[in-house]
């Protein structure tokens, strides 16, 4: 029967995401707008952003943390146009980002000595063949395959080469080893729901003795800039940005980690991801139509929650048709060069019980088009 209880926000994008439950945004604090980000708030604004995510991250001593254009994209350009070239690079691609960030470095970069490992979607690259001696490029977790790296136990501590690790669908869902990644990126309309454009980067201390003892032999663009004269600029980690941000975007930035420390901090917004998936595995367990695209389940995502449903490419797009029309569920298309399937975000701005009511919705539409053969 068609089930009548509907999901409060039918928001499951993975990305741009649900925004917070409760958001209003006449809750967000706008002095800065009208007003140059290098005037003293604009530049107060831009550090608090800074300083509240190493706050709130829990990064160790040293790491630096800037606001750089471009969303998650150009933070992950910026480090790989900065800081490779040194040493040979191996680039895991399990999805299309890490594929992505391959191509960049194999065909625009052209370093020698890179080596791409790949793996199917569904399917993890083999991290046991991974060369630390080597600059390693990786993705936490694959948002267009749902499938990430269970912990950070394969990384060295003693590596010699840096690890430039894209996190985008993972920071303040997922934990991270810290201490083990050099640089690490991410956007704001992910896990905290945040406004698009805007990226983080976030370097450690080796990351940054990188920056300040090589200089790559390629011309780098004003916007990849990090160093000046040699040494770091520490301004892009104080607020004062390469170029205008949107103050706006900040604003709404700013609430997403009021909201984070309102749950009781980064832990409880992960374990509010992770039951999220519980509800969708629970399902996935009852339903022998539908399973989890991720083939091991340490390395089932939490957030972009990729799911394969017996049926034809044409028959699932009509599923999602009908979800889409009945107000259930919008934007839970898989992604283009991905498997035909659902993908259902579960990071932490999305709510448990919209995922229960969500379900049922899916085996109705699900069971309408396959019954009409």
């Amino acid at each position: 029967m068609k089930p009548s209880l509907k999901p409060q926000n039918p928001n499951f994008s993975s990305g741009p995401c649900s925004k917070r439950p409760g958001y209003d945004i006449q809750q967000l604090k706008i002095d800065t707008l009208g007003r140059s980000h290098r005037s003293a708030l604009g530049k107060q604004t831009l550090a608090k952003a800074c300083d509240d995510t190493a706050a709130i991250l829990g990064l160790p001593e040293g790491y630096r943390v800037g606001i750089v254009p471009a969303s998650d994209t150009g933070a992950v350009e910026m480090a790989l146009w900065s800081l490779l070239g040194k040493r040979g690079v191996d680039v895991l691609a399990w999805e299309s980002f890490g594929k992505g960030w391959a191509n960049d470095i194999e065909n625009q970069l052209k370093i020698e000595n890179t080596r791409c490992l790949k793996a199917d979607y569904g399917q993890l690259s083999n991290l046991s063949e991974v060369n630390f001696d080597n600059d390693v490029v990786f993705t936490w977790n694959g948002t267009t395959s749902g499938v990430k790296v269970p912990d950070g136990e394969w990384i060295p501590k003693d590596r010699s080469g840096l690890t430039i690790c894209d996190a985008t669908s993972a920071v303040f869902a997922m934990e991270l080893p810290w201490e083990k990644l050099d640089v690490i990126t991410f956007s704001w309309q992910k896990v905290l729901g945040g406004e698009g454009a805007h990226g983080m980067l976030i370097l450690s201390p080796r990351a940054v003795q990188r920056l300040e003892n090589y200089t790559p032999g390629w011309p780098l663009p004003k916007i990849f800039r990090l160093t000046k004269n040699g040494k770091l600029n520490e301004g892009i980690f104080r607020g004062a940005t390469i170029n205008t941000p949107s103050m706006l975007c900040v604003a709404d930035y700013l609430d997403a980690l009021n909201w984070v420390k309102s749950l009781g901090g980064i832990s409880a917004a992960i374990e509010k991801s992770q039951n999220n998936l519980a509800v969708v595995e629970k399902f996935v367990v009852q339903n022998d139509w539908i399973d989890i695209l991720a083939v091991a389940a340490e390395t089932v995502s939490n957030t972009s929650i990729c799911l394969t449903l017996k049926a034809e490419p044409t028959q699932v797009k009509e599923i999602v048709k009908i979800l889409d029309n009945e107000g259930i569920a919008f934007d839970i298309s898989s992604y283009a060069d991905a498997p035909a399937g659902i993908r259902i975000w579960g990071g932490a701005t999305v709510e448990a019980s919209d995922l229960s009511a969500l379900l049922p919705w899916i085996k109705w539409a699900y069971e309408s088009v396959l019954n009409r053969k």
